[in-house]
């Protein structure tokens, strides 16, 4: 491809609590993927994220979650039936919605966040929750997730568009979900490594798992996480990488998916 868009997930501070360089991200990246209250965010944030990234021109998407601020999200919480998660996910999307446009800006893609993304990619009742709520608020909205799960299906199903995601910053299990975060070098925190690792993702259009299975896939969009400390150059890095072999970094509403 000879275009790809950078992603990252971001307002996630809330109240006093700070979570990552927004304002530094948001000079580097095409696409904002933003917190919508559940597992980081609150109003003001949101509203100054969905400001801030018109000004840039970058695509706003809603990041909704697990309500579980204390766990950032990234706790499976259960109990929950699908059509519960499905109104958790139309309020969140919704809101990100409301201060999109009392900015002036518009919401283009949603991307589930932590443990809420991985179990639906094994669940088919909570991936068809989520296309329903998407489809239930606007139907042009674009899901942003790993291919080849529930998740993608359902919203292939469900007519609705695919931005298919890597990650500059994580190393892929040989399931071809990444690593847990708990495991050593599941997260990178080099940035010539996280840029080289971008750079052939996009050449091979493909992953690579830490076994050395290579699993072919499209590569639409390429995350780095707001939340890791070295994010920003990070980032820098890899559009820095990208533009230097010819690839244009465009905003995700702009690519042929």
């Amino acid at each position: 491809m000879s275009e790809v868009d950078l992603n990252s997930d971001l307002g996630e501070s809330f109240g006093p609590y700070k979570m990552g360089d927004d304002e530094a991200m948001l000079g580097l990246i095409t696409s904002a993927n933003v917190a919508c209250g559940f597992h980081g965010g609150d109003p003001v944030v949101m509203h100054r994220t969905a400001a801030r990234a018109l000004e840039g021109s970058i695509d706003l998407g809603a990041h909704p979650g697990f309500n579980d601020l204390w766990g950032f999200g990234r706790r499976k919480i259960v109990g929950d039936s699908a059509a519960d998660i499905e109104k958790m996910l139309i309020y969140q999307i919704a809101a990100l919605q409301g201060m999109a446009r009392a900015v002036g800006h518009r919401v283009t893609h949603v991307k589930l966040h932590g443990a809420l993304a991985t179990l639906a990619f094994d669940d088919r009742d909570l991936s068809e929750a989520l296309v329903r709520a998407m489809r239930a608020l606007d139907r042009d909205l674009i899901l942003v997730s790993m291919p080849n799960n529930e998740t993608e299906r359902a919203a292939r199903r469900g007519d609705i568009r695919v931005a298919c995601e890597v990650f500059a910053d994580r190393l892929y299990g040989d399931n071809g979900l990444t690593l847990p975060r708990s495991e050593p070098g599941a997260v990178i925190h080099d940035p010539a490594e996280a840029a080289a690792l971008a750079l052939r993702m996009v050449d091979e259009q493909a992953i690579r798992t830490v076994g050395g299975r290579k699993v072919g896939m499209p590569v639409h969009t390429i995350c780095v996480h707001g939340d890791n400390p070295h994010g920003m150059i990070i980032a820098a890095a890899v559009r820095a990488a990208l533009e230097g072999a010819g690839i244009r970094v465009r905003p995700i509403s702009e690519l042929d998916i």
